[in-house]
Formats: C-alpha cells, sequence, structure tokens
C-alpha cells in the first residue's frame, strides 16, 4: 500500500497534475482521462531524418512512452517537413477529416505559418499540457514563432541559436575567424572553395540567406511584418549581391552544394570546408562526443548577433490520435526528457524549460550536463537576431532557386 502511494505521488510530481487547474489547463481528472484514452494509440510523428542522435533519441522517447503509457510511437523520417503539411492538405481536400496519417509533426515557423493560416491545426492544446507549467514563458519565442502567435497550437521541444564552427588545427584560431557576415564573404574570398550551405529549401541553406539578410537588409525591421510584393526586390537586393559574390568562391565554385547539415559537418570532419554552421550551440560538441568531428573543432557566433528561436512540435486538426500525441508532447517538455535531449552525447539540444521552475534534483541535474570543449556558455552566444516573418523565406526560396538552383 505504502508503495502504491509513492508511485502515485511519484507520477503526479512527473506530469505537474498538482497545478494543473490553477495554471488554466486540464484537471488532474480530465488529464487521467487522456492519458487512459491514449492507451492502445500509435502516434505517427513526422520528424526530420537526418541526423542518427536525433533519430535515437527519438527511438528513446518511444520505449519510454510505450513503456509508461501504453503508446506506439511511429517516427515517420521527412527530410522537409513542408512534405508533412502537404500530405495533411490533400487529406483535407479529400475530406479525410478523421483518423489523418499524421498524428505530431516536428515543425518549424515557415510551415507553422502555413498549416494555421488553412486551418489544419489541432486547437490550443500546448497550454492544457501539465508541463507546460515548466516552461520558460517569459521567452517570448515560445509563443510566437517567427512573429506568428502560436496560441497553444504548437507545443516547444528545444531551442536553437545560430553558431558557426571551425577546425581550428586545419584553419586557424578563433580571433581569426569572422565576426559578420560581411567577414564572411571576405574570408571566403580568401579561402576559396572552403565554405558552402545547403541548397533552400534546406532548413539550413534558408537559415544561411536569413542571417545575411537580416545583416545586410537597409531596416531590419521591415521583416517583422508580411512580405510586400512590391517592396521585395528592393528590400532583398543587398542578399542577392552578397550572394552573387559568394558564390563563385564555395565549394565546387557553387556549381552544387551539401545536401543538408549533416553533409556538410563530413566536409568540415574531411577538411574541405572550413566553416560550417548549425541551430544548435552544442551540436560541435555533440558531434565531438560521437565521433564525427575532430576534438579541434570549436564554435564561434558575430558579435552583432545570429538568429535564434525555439522549434516545436504540432497536432494536426485530423489526427486520429490526438490524446496519444498530447501524451508524448507532454513527455518531451517533461524535465527527464529535457535533460537527456540536452547531453551533448544524446543531442545537445538546449532546454525551453525555466530552471528556476524546477525541483532542486533537476536543477542539479542541468547544471551537470558536460556541454563538452566546443560548447559556448549562455553568456558567449551573444545577441539573438530575430526570426523573419515565414512569408519572406517564402519569396527569397523561390527567388534563390530561380538564381542559382540550376
Amino acid at each position: 500500500m505504502m508503495r502504491t502511494l509513492l508511485l502515485g505521488a511519484a507520477l503526479l510530481g512527473a506530469t505537474g497534475l498538482g497545478a494543473l487547474a490553477q495554471d488554466g489547463g486540464e484537471s488532474a481528472g480530465e488529464w487521467n482521462e487522456t492519458v487512459a484514452a491514449a492507451r492502445g494509440q500509435t502516434v505517427y510523428f513526422n520528424a526530420w531524418g537526418g541526423s542518427q542522435n536525433i533519430n535515437d533519441y527519438i527511438g528513446w522517447v518511444a520505449e519510454e512512452v510505450d513503456d509508461r503509457y501504453g503508446i506506439t510511437l511511429e517516427h515517420v523520417k521527412v527530410d522537409d517537413t513542408a512534405n508533412a503539411v502537404a500530405q495533411v492538405v490533400a487529406e483535407k481536400a479529400a475530406g479525410r477529416n478523421e483518423d489523418g496519417g499524421i498524428d505530431l509533426i516536428w515543425i518549424n515557423g515557415e510551415n507553422f505559418a502555413s498549416m494555421k493560416e488553412q486551418d489544419l491545426l489541432a486547437g490550443g492544446f500546448a497550454s492544457s499540457l501539465p508541463n507546460w507549467r515548466l516552461v520558460d514563458q517569459d521567452n517570448p519565442s515560445v509563443t510566437t514563432d517567427f512573429t506568428v502567435p502560436t496560441e497553444g497550437r504548437e507545443s516547444p521541444w528545444g531551442g536553437a541559436k545560430f553558431v558557426f564552427f571551425t577546425d581550428s588545427a586545419r584553419f586557424g584560431a578563433l580571433e581569426t575567424m569572422p565576426d559578420s557576415a560581411g567577414e564572411l564573404l571576405e574570408w571566403a574570398k580568401a579561402n576559396p572553395g572552403r565554405f558552402s550551405y545547403p541548397a533552400p529549401p534546406d532548413f539550413m541553406g534558408s537559415s544561411f540567406l536569413k542571417q545575411v539578410l537580416s545583416e545586410t537588409i537597409e531596416d531590419p525591421a521591415v521583416l517583422e511584418n508580411p512580405v510586400v510584393d512590391a517592396d521585395f526586390e528592393r528590400v532583398t537586393a543587398p542578399l542577392w549581391a552578397y550572394l552573387d559574390q559568394l558564390d563563385p568562391v564555395m565549394w565546387r565554385s557553387g556549381r552544387d552544394y551539401p545536401a543538408n547539415y549533416p553533409a556538410m559537418k563530413q566536409l568540415l570532419a574531411d577538411g574541405e570546408l572550413g566553416i560550417i554552421f548549425a541551430f544548435n550551440p552544442a551540436e560541435a560538441s555533440s558531434a565531438i562526443a560521437n565521433d564525427e568531428l575532430p576534438d579541434t573543432v570549436r564554435s564561434f557566433v558575430f558579435s552583432g548577433g545570429t538568429l535564434g528561436n525555439t522549434h516545436f512540435v504540432t497536432i494536426p486538426y485530423n489526427s486520429g490520435s490526438k490524446e496519444a500525441a498530447k501524451v508524448v508532447a507532454n513527455f518531451l517538455i517533461s524535465p527527464e526528457a529535457q535533460i537527456r535531449k540536452e547531453k551533448p552525447e544524446v543531442w545537445g539540444d538546449p532546454t525551453i524549460l525555466a530552471l528556476d521552475k524546477l525541483s532542486d534534483a533537476e536543477r542539479e541535474a542541468f547544471a551537470a550536463i558536460d556541454r563538452g570543449v566546443a560548447t559556448l556558455g549562455p553568456d558567449e552566444l551573444g545577441p539573438v537576431l530575430p526570426e523573419p516573418h515565414p512569408s519572406w523565406m517564402t519569396r527569397i526560396e523561390e527567388k534563390w532557386l530561380t538564381r542559382y538552383g540550376s
């Protein structure tokens, strides 16, 4: 009897049930009903499958939600989230408004905005999750995604900050690395063939274009609003002028591009590229820990700032396993799952939890994480440049393909 009571108390603490009613979410009874309904359901989780350590982490999540909740989590590996969005669009057009083929999507701002605009998302579920109370809600990027209010229609999963890294043994000390997009262009000219980026609409390639745009545009504030067709050419002219200079001095003289981030990482490991980038401050340390990069790789940022955001999961409106999808989303923001995710040897993805809302033991577990020799501390990451409104990237990707995609 005592063991049962202790187990029940532990489950209450792990899921945050005690705070649900006062935080405006589901009551403890309602959440217990959600968990009961979730048992036996299958969640088809459409998530990028291009990184083995992330795939392994999702595999661990699948094991945990099966053991704890009787949920089957199927990782549907995608190379472009837009394909998942297109499937939901097609299902809606075909009248398949129930039991759709996707239950959970790892999503970015551009695709979230598209799904929200087309009314393809489940109603605001994120703020009803028990572990929502632990999220750092003072961080505006957990409630606004690429300038679009989330309104509880997606649940934060991890933080992101655009960082560059180099192999200091081959390409010089960090003090010699560029400190702005302009200096990066000059570095590429001085080191022909040693820089490249994945071709948009690959997420990392598009992110690089946004970084350059944010630094070269005359008035960055204009990016906070939807693109105006009449102004597009004038506003983005500095970006194209920059890329026109960069293209001929890139890897393979700009005739080819790395397929994605893992391909870019391999080119750094092989010594073909001298500078690459990622949207994860711990990525270099994670790659070192997994023997993907040499231990002489180091990270750096631009002192004027680099892009930063939060990445999310969302539930399509026609999911047939909404209860199980919510339970999985709640587990993803549990302290246990977030602590594991932040370890460089696992993933190295920064948490979205507010540490002052956690228990002493949980805070100690975060503090004990060895983030590795190549990870910049929070005070070294520099200013955060805000993400542009998603409409800008749609137009920029289209324009990029006509100029450089052939």
